[in-house]
């Protein structure tokens, strides 16, 4: 009984095959075209924002209070990798930040029982605490923007025409989240003039109770007749801030109304807690999100279509600008890859046609459509999408899976060549080299095991390399043994001249000489190899790290950064100087203000600074990157000349982000010798050219007047603490009295001190009550003024005071190369820190070492697999070390293509080398299985090596310059080209490592010397 030959299968059943090969184009086909499309793939953001409110204390208090409560309690949590706080005047924002290792899928049901765990304390918070807020969106990307801007109109009268259109967006079947940005609340004030109030002898308070009294919804009660119910209503609600002004009101037997005694004005909240501009107009953002699972160039071509119908209805006024187009952003993306991935697949024709011949390399272009419409249909189903990652993947993997279909038709012709017939060549495949083809296969796949099971946020972003990779890589050895003895048994001619082994050419004469040298002068190569692995084991040392290149998107986003206690006016202002200052700049296509906030994440790998009134953002969109560079090093002049303001320019990221690439964390418990001890480290960090825009996210105090109080003399007038605290609350900050129902709208109606009285201290020192029997009472009466400094904010990581110095970086110098060369200054300033007092490094070099150590975890794995595969495969420890001995010899060939390209070893360049182990490893395995089938047959060892590495030298090198050509196209790319380099290097050094020091390698380990004949 003979052995299940799947080629003779195939050969057997040819129309059968040509079916599955018909059908399986036409379902490649039908897949690509519904696959989902993105710019970045999607990655879980493993952060969850908790805020707590505990209004009138100081930042100090609102930690003790409320911060470390929540923090203390979320250290119980098994997924927690750590917690970092800001915490502000009564207000506390606490960010969860869970493992890399926590799986995404887990997510939603951390964040449920994080709420959970905070209901469980919410008892033991202080009785004045207005309880939590939950933002677990926080990754949600809203890719398209809109900006409406209205002429003539005021603020509450845009936000209802760009509601309307929120709505309409929101009937698209793909739309997710919908949300307005720079909304103003409208707001009736009530402003009293306190020395008017005391002077008439007036308790304020009691004017706002009746007020709120006569605007209060109650139930009048119901009539029954017996033959009916008869509702009870009662008037007197206020409709307007007119009717509020005249409303009647008496204290004694004096009679008066609202008006008499203060301003009342309808306008809107002030200061505002956020605003938007575009290209300097006050307008509304529409920040439009999409659905998961949908595809966003059909989402934005049905928005593209909606959006037009709006424009075209707007009324004369109202203008409306797209200032976020993330669909047709993708949509760039995927054509600029589609483009890339047909030229690489050029390059390989060329390659199999020149080397092969038109007929066979025929067999081989089939093979190509065939083995990535498959890889479509099974990416589909499993829901990848076509984005950066997958794309730049699939350009990968095309040099690679050639590789089969190229072993499988040289077999069949050096077969045909020996005389024998196309179906008999065909099928022989099958029993000669399918199965060492097949261990090949999956030891260049296990070489991207660590890609596949890193559980890190930046493996997330690349996990769909492993997924193209392993896919397309089985299909082509399925495609090779399946579909390549039909088509090469369709299109070869029927017979061959016979190969003429003794007349070689003048490559191969030299690739004779060359191996024999090596193989006859074996420990001289060996020795001449390990100095050359040595020498790039130290040039190693000199290629910069990274860990994901920045964005080549035009856009420019300047953060806006003024000292922390600074007021909402003042951040508005600089911004507009800014605004002012950018009109005129002739890079600047347009922009987007966002003050008091960062703008919405228009794409997943935006850094989101915390909403503040000393802090903003500014997009802008510039013609391209000669611009937006141009544009970058103006801006950083105007920051230089900018006094009391931080201008600091940046581009979107690649990548998870990590704002300023350069990173230190000083942690200690006394907020002044930290601030200090801050300071001295920045100054450490100044002395270094190469980095700019250095800063302290927590750093000056801010100034307080504290009002010191006589309790004996408070009692005596019948006043407490809480008086005189809530009468200062409404004249600086306001106080809501009641609401005003417009329609699905409610306006609040706040009571505060007139504009005068606010906004000076003189008005502290001058400032009266009223007591219980309607007398004035000066404040200077039973209290004295002292002017003293809190912190404005306090920054933790878990749980301890924690100040990050950072800084950007000037010029291409890497952040890790810095990084290393201040390592010896930042160790000696440790070595004079005080007790108790810390650094710990973060930025880009902190994340790539949270991101590599996943990969290093798996990498044991990965040579479980890889030597797994290769023993079944060699049957001998001898032959396995000697195939294993390639793989990390590759290292030369990448550090020299990165060292002269200048190309840093990123993440994504580390991967590639990993992956660079595998495609070794798979050569050395058809090799010296070859090898083995030769002394099976009675040759000498010598002569099986020799003969050997002469018949796999055509493959080898062919497949070798499909892979690393290929790669041709993405090597210009930001993203994919330090990978590109290192591969096409270690392709190209593995390759002769493989002809030449393999061969002298296994002559040394099994004692092989040279015929008497040679040796003479």
């Amino acid at each position: 009984m003979t052995k299940f030959n799947l080629s003779d299968w195939a050969l057997n059943h040819r129309s059968f095959i040509w079916f599955l090969m018909l059908i399986s184009m036409v379902a490649g086909i039908y897949a690509y075209s519904s696959m989902g499309r993105e710019e970045d793939p999607s990655f879980a953001i493993k952060t969850m924002v908790i805020t707590g409110t505990l209004p009138g204390a100081t930042a100090e208090e609102t930690v003790t209070q409320v911060t470390d409560r929540i923090e203390k309690k979320l250290q119980e949590l098994d997924t927690l990798d750590y917690t970092h706080s800001v915490t502000y005047p009564g207000q506390a924002v606490v960010y969860v930040e869970l493992r890399d290792t926590t799986p995404g899928d887990e997510v939603e049901q951390i964040w449920l029982r994080v709420r959970q765990m905070m209901s469980d304390i919410k008892s033991q918070m202080p009785d004045e605490f207005q309880g939590f807020g939950f933002n677990d969106d926080f990754g949600d990307v809203y890719g398209s923007i809109y900006a409406f801007t209205g002429d003539g109109y005021s603020p509450r009268e845009l936000e209802e025409k760009v509601d309307e259109v929120r709505d309409a967006v929101l009937q698209l079947p793909a739309a997710g989240k919908v949300e307005l940005v720079g909304t103003q609340d409208p707001v009736v004030h009530i402003e009293f003039s306190n020395a008017r109030l005391a002077a008439l002898g007036l308790d304020k308070q009691t004017v706002l109770d009746t007020l709120a009294a006569q605007n209060a919804i109650v139930p009048s009660g119901i009539i029954h007749t017996g033959a009916e119910q008869i509702l009870v209503r009662t008037s007197g609600n206020f409709k307007s801030a007119d009717e509020m002004a005249y409303a009647p009101l008496r204290a004694g037997d004096t009679f008066f109304t609202l008006s008499d005694v203060a301003t009342v004005t309808a306008g809107y909240e002030d200061p505002p807690s956020a605003l938007f501009r575009v290209d300097g107009k006050q307008g509304i953002a529409l920040a439009i999100g999409m659905r998961d699972g949908e595809n966003i160039l059909d989402f934005g071509k049905q928005l593209e279509t909606l959006m037009d119908k709006v424009q075209a209805e707007l009324p004369v006024g109202i203008e409306m600008t797209r200032v976020a187009d993330q669909p047709h952003v993708v949509d760039d993306s995927v054509n600029h890859f589609v483009r890339a991935l047909a030229e690489a697949v050029i390059i390989v024709l060329i390659v199999s046609f020149v080397s092969l011949g038109v007929r066979a390399g025929m067999v081989v272009t089939l093979a190509i459509p065939l083995v990535l419409a498959i890889t479509f249909v099974i990416l589909d189903a499993i829901g990848v999408t076509l984005q950066r990652v997958s794309l730049g993947a699939l350009i990968i993997a095309l040099g690679l899976l050639v590789d089969d279909a190229m072993i499988a038709i040289e077999t069949m012709i050096s077969r045909m060549e020996q005389g024998e017939s196309r179906v008999k060549a065909a099928s022989y495949a099958w029993t000669s080299i399918a199965f060492p083809m097949l261990t090949g296969t999956l030891v260049t796949v296990a070489g991207f095991i660590p890609i596949g099971l890193n559980s890190s946020q930046a493996g997330e972003y690349t996990r769909s390399l492993f997924y193209v990779i392993a896919i397309s890589l089985v299909l082509s050895w399925i495609v090779a043994v399946l579909f390549a003895p039909v088509l090469g048994a369709t299109f070869l001619p029927k017979s061959m001249k016979k190969h003429d082994a003794h007349a070689p050419g003048r490559l191969r004469r030299g690739f004779h000489r060359a191996l024999r040298l090596a193989m006859r002068f074996k420990w001289v190569t060996i020795l001449l190899t390990v100095l050359v692995f040595a020498a790039s084991v130290v040039g190693l040392g000199r290629v910069e790290q990274q860990f994901f290149p920045t964005s080549d998107r035009p856009e420019v986003l300047v953060d806006v950064t003024l000292r922390q206690n600074a007021d909402f006016a003042a951040t508005d202002k600089a911004i507009t100087d800014f605004e002012a200052w950018l009109a005129q700049q002739p890079e600047t296509t347009y922009w987007s203000a966002y003050v008091g906030r960062a703008a919405p994440r228009f794409i997943l790998t935006l850094d989101a600074p915390t909403a503040t009134p000393s802090m903003g953002q500014v997009v802008i969109m510039t013609p391209g990157l000669a611009a937006r560079n141009a544009l970058t090093e103006k801006i950083r002049a105007y920051d230089a000349r900018t006094a009391g303001v931080e201008f600091f320019p940046k581009f979107l990221s690649l990548g998870p982000p990590v704002g300023k690439p350069v990173q230190y964390r000083v942690s200690g418990h006394d907020p002044e010798v930290l601030r200090d001890t801050a300071r001295k480290l920045a100054g450490v960090l100044g002395q270094d050219p190469r980095l700019t825009a250095i800063s302290l996210d927590w750093n000056e105090p801010a100034r307080v007047v504290r009002v010191q109080l006589d309790q004996a003399r408070l009692r005596q007038l019948g006043l407490t603490q809480q008086d005189v605290a809530n009468v200062l609350y409404q004249l600086f900050s306001g106080s809501s009295v009641t609401d005003l129902r417009d329609g699905d709208k409610l306006v609040e109606v706040l009571a505060r001190g007139v504009e005068g009285d606010r906004s000076t201290l003189q008005t502290l020192e001058n400032l009266q009550f009223g007591n219980s029997d309607g007398e004035p009472v000066p404040l200077s009466s039973f209290a004295k003024l002292e002017w003293t400094t809190e912190q404005p904010v306090i920054y933790q990581r878990d749980r301890v005071p924690t100040i990050t110095v950072e800084g950007a970086v000037l010029g291409d110098t890497q952040p890790a190369t810095i990084v290393a060369d201040l390592a010896p200054k930042v160790e000696a300033f440790r070595a004079d820190m005080p007790a108790g007092y810390n650094i710990a490094l973060g930025g880009a070099v902190e994340s790539s070492g949270e991101s590599q150590a996943p990969i290093l975890a798996v990498v044991p794995i990965m040579l479980l697999i890889m030597l797994t595969l290769v023993m079944v495969q060699m049957q001998s420890f001898r032959l396995m070390i000697v195939v294993l001995a390639v793989a990390p010899l590759g290292l030369i060939g990448v550090v020299a293509a990165l060292l002269p390209s200048g190309a840093p070893l990123g993440f994504v360049a580390i991967l590639g080398v990993l992956a660079l182990i595998g495609i070794l490893i798979r050569n050395s395995v058809i090799l010296f299985q070859e090898v083995k089938d030769l002394l099976a047959k009675g040759r000498t060892r010598w002569e099986a090596v020799f003969e050997a590495s002469d018949s796999r030298a055509r493959p080898i090198l062919l497949t070798a310059a499909a892979a690393s050509l290929a790669l041709i196209p993405i090597s210009r790319q930001v993203f994919w080209g330090p990978m590109a380099y290192a591969m096409m290097g270690g392709i190209i050094a593995g390759t002769i490592i493989t002809l030449l020091f393999a061969p002298a390698l296994y002559c040394a380990v099994f004692g092989v010397r040279p015929p008497k004949e040679e040796q003479g």
